[in-house]
């Protein structure tokens, strides 16, 4: 089913949304790669708070291309999602509840996502440059310091995705 939904997004909507559904989301996603993901858990370790509210919000897992002329971001195609995978159940638990990626996740990370209400989409890899049209506005918001890792809250006007991993732990990765 095709689905426009509009982020940050609650645990309902998340909790409403199946594995195979196209969905074109509309709203705040914030981008965090390796590298911020540890710092974001060094931060947390310290007892300090991220630089963003967590809570009903998406991480898109990506690192873009520097911007061309009249653009706000260059290509912005996603990364391997189970590198953040020893990060992702902390946050999950701390009210994350949507990530963007590509690639199969742990099943950490899976019994997190069902624990809390949380999903997980699949960004079309190697289609960058398409996908960067649908990003209207990007800015660094922590960890500049990082390039192209550092957080940035990018603003989406129907991004696609697709719904791989839902709240109930139906794997589109696993279907026979």
């Amino acid at each position: 089913m095709d689905r426009e939904i509009c982020a940050p997004i609650d645990k309902e909507m998340a909790m409403q949304l199946r594995a195979g559904d196209m969905v074109y989301i509309t709203g705040t996603v914030y981008t965090a790669r390796d590298a911020a993901h540890k710092r974001m858990a060094q931060t947390l370790s310290e007892g300090k708070e991220l630089p963003f509210d967590i809570k009903g919000n998406i991480i898109y897992y990506m690192g873009p291309s520097p911007a061309r002329e009249g653009r706000p971001i260059g290509s912005a195609g996603p990364t391997t999602a189970s590198r953040m995978d020893k990060y992702t159940p902390e946050l999950l638990d701390l009210g994350l509840v949507g990530m963007i990626g590509k690639g199969k996740r742990n099943p950490e990370v899976i019994e997190a996502m069902k624990r809390n209400g949380a999903v997980y989409f699949a960004a079309i890899g190697g289609a960058g440059a398409l996908l960067s049209k649908a990003i209207v506005e990007s800015e660094v918001i922590a960890y500049d310091d990082l390039g192209t890792e550092a957080i940035r809250k990018l603003r989406v006007e129907r991004f696609p995705a697709i719904v791989v991993i839902d709240s109930l732990g139906n794997n589109l990765y696993e279907r026979k």
